[in-house]
């Protein structure tokens, strides 16, 4: 692939220069692109709130960042800003106003005008939302032409967006399969932009994208902003691209917007306890430290508390939280929710950073790999790989996407068995597929997938997903099998009420418990974590991490953890190998390798992670 085009150079910050509260614009003002008032959602239209009581005002050319954990509503805010609901919801009250037009008021048909021509919305996955039969030129010219771009016009607007969102002309030719998630991204940037609208939404945009692409991304998402004074609501788990790309900072948890104020002001002194906790939960670049998730879950639509949401899970309640539901207050330039914003903005002091306890270097070589190549039909994708995992070592591989990171953990797992070269396991060879190797093998190597959601067995209970692995590989009583079900369900923090549950019934971090309790039953010896976080946010992924950490203390696992995460890999990796282009161009022990690499694309990987300025 030839060079990309070099980025519009515009600043991090510093989009909008006004700071905006949850309706500190003036309304009707030029600057105002986006104000949204008592925004409302139920389960049906008269059913459990699932978001209330939602206003912020967005002006042209700002960034909105809109975070908070799983659950929290903020996909259903983003969809709700285009006048949709999710299947089972309805908008119950409120105004989205779009230029002065209430887009939840005007008929169905108008609006469906406006989607796309006055805003736009960028998916969290662009493989599900292109057409994997059509070439890219075809959709791009389609999104064109149904909002009545002239003929002639359409094809001097494709070269524009091309260059904008930093592709090639050839890309036209392509299907959408034939791209990388990066490009698929800038796809759907380019076509949600093509129309020119006043509003854009971002839902998760960069999830799941390497530190790079997700850099090339947000470059992109920022120079057309910029460019074309357009609105933005960015939806993200991720606080550290939030604080790089948003100039306001909107904090959601059950429903209901907590705090809102300038990006930097929020996050070097926030004003609510939750924001302070999700700060706490964000993995540092520079250091290794133990990750602090946030005790407990969020109560569910219908089972909210009488008194704050939060006060279950904050550390600063006090009587008050708990019997009465906090308002609005304003401290500095932030919109607070919390009936002791006042007094703790500022006051709140981070958990300490506490250094992780590395285990004593071994000295045994658990599992080894020599002169690896694989191959994908006759296309090669990794080429002579040699490493090492030592016992009781967690082993951090990480890379670009498309560098060859899962590929060759399924290689050593057995999933993928078109390779050559030799793996040899606690001084075994391993064959190339799993269905040649002994079972015994099989459990002492087991694998965690990266989603969650498609991991799991949808028509199994918690209970049948973990004893299978028992039936499987013991011969053991039925009782027996549920003792030891339990047992690694406890080992996760996961209690018996979870047996009955499908995996429909559970949130994402919890599916990913379970996937890990999966792997655990059978004892194994090493575990295979395949960008096991990659879809969590930062208080999952937090205490996700730390569990994994403990586990391998406590059970001398060794362990492979795949990720693009790099400020991860200090929190858990002891050792790294970083991959580019299937060749391993850079290892050694994880903070050597980070902080003093001689390889320039392992120093430009650590240039490219986002970071919280606190």
């Amino acid at each position: 692939m030839g060079e990309m085009p070099t980025p519009l150079a515009i600043p991090l910050r510093g989009i909008a220069a006004n700071p905006v509260g949850f309706a500190k614009a003036v309304p009707g003002s030029a600057s105002t692109v986006l104000e949204v008032r008592g925004f409302e959602v139920r389960l049906g239209e008269h059913g459990v709130a699932i978001v209330t009581d939602v206003s912020f005002d967005v002006a042209a050319g700002e960034v909105l960042g809109l975070v908070g954990e799983s659950g929290s509503g903020k996909t259903t805010i983003a969809l709700g800003l285009l006048g949709h609901s999710r299947r089972g919801l309805a908008i119950a009250a409120g105004e989205v106003r779009l230029n002065g037009v209430d887009l939840l008021s005007i008929p169905a048909r108008q609006l469906r005008n406006l989607r796309g021509a006055r805003v736009a919305y960028v998916p969290q996955d662009p493989s599900a939302a292109l057409n994997p039969a059509l070439r890219i030129g075809i959709q791009l010219r389609e999104a064109l032409s149904s909002h009545q771009i002239e003929a002639r016009a359409i094809e001097a607007r494709l070269a524009d967006i091309l260059g904008e969102a930093r592709l090639e002309a050839n890309v036209l030719r392509r299907y959408p399969h034939q791209l990388s998630g990066g490009q698929q991204q800038r796809v759907a940037l380019a076509m949600a932009f093509s129309c020119r609208p006043s509003l854009i939404v971002l839902d998760e945009p960069t999830t799941g994208l390497d530190v790079t692409t997700q850099r090339h991304v947000l470059d992109s998402v920022r120079s057309l902003c910029c460019l074309y004074d357009v609105a933005a609501v960015y939806v993200s788990h991720d606080l550290a691209v939030v604080d790089g790309l948003a100039t306001t900072v909107a904090v959601m948890y059950a429903g209901q917007l907590i705090e809102l104020g300038p990006t930097a002001e929020v996050f070097s002194r926030p004003g609510h306890p939750y924001t302070r906790s999700l700060l706490d939960a964000v993995p540092s670049p520079e250091r290794a430290h133990v990750l602090q998730g946030i005790p407990g879950q969020p109560p569910p639509p219908g089972r909210r508390p009488q008194g704050c949401s939060f006060s279950t899970r904050c550390p600063w309640v006090i009587e008050r939280c708990r019997m009465e539901a906090p308002t609005t207050q304003s401290v500095g330039n932030q919109q607070v929710r919390c009936h002791r914003a006042s007094e703790l903005r500022g006051s709140m002091e981070r958990k300490m950073l506490v250094p992780t306890v590395r285990p004593v270097t071994s000295k045994a070589s658990l599992l080894s790999v020599e002169a690896l190549d694989a191959f994908y039909g006759d296309s090669q994708v990794l080429f002579g790989v040699d490493l090492t995992v030592d016992t009781d070592r967690c082993l951090a591989v990480v890379g670009e996407s498309g560098s060859g990171k899962t590929t060759l953990a399924r290689c050593i797992a057995g999933l993928h068995s078109n390779w050559k070269g030799k793996l040899r396991f606690d001084g075994q060879e391993l064959a190339r597929s799993a269905r040649q190797r002994p079972s015994v093998a099989l459990r002492r190597i087991q694998y965690i997938f990266q989603n969650p959601y498609t991991s799991l067995n949808p028509r199994h209970t918690v209970e049948q997903i973990v004893s299978q692995q028992l039936r499987q590989f013991f011969e053991i009583k039925a009782h027996e099998r549920a003792e030891r079900t339990r047992a690694a369900l406890e080992s996760v923090s996961l209690n018996e009420r979870y047996l009955d549950l499908f995996p429909d019934e559970l949130s994402g971090g919890e599916r990913q418990r379970v996937a890990i309790a999966r792997a655990l039953v059978v004892e194994p010896e090493m575990l295979i974590c395949d960008e096991v976080t990659s879809a969590l946010d930062v208080s999952v992924q937090a205490v996700i991490i730390e569990m994994l950490r403990s586990l391998q203390q406590e059970r001398h696992l060794t362990m492979i953890f795949i990720t693009h995460n790099l400020a991860l890999v200090r929190s858990i990796g002891q050792d790294i190998i970083v991959l580019r282009d299937g060749r391993v161009v850079d290892r050694g022990p994880s903070e050597a390798v980070l902080d003093h690499s001689d390889e320039a694309y392992t120093r430009q990987l650590m240039a490219d992670v986002p970071r919280v300025e606190l």
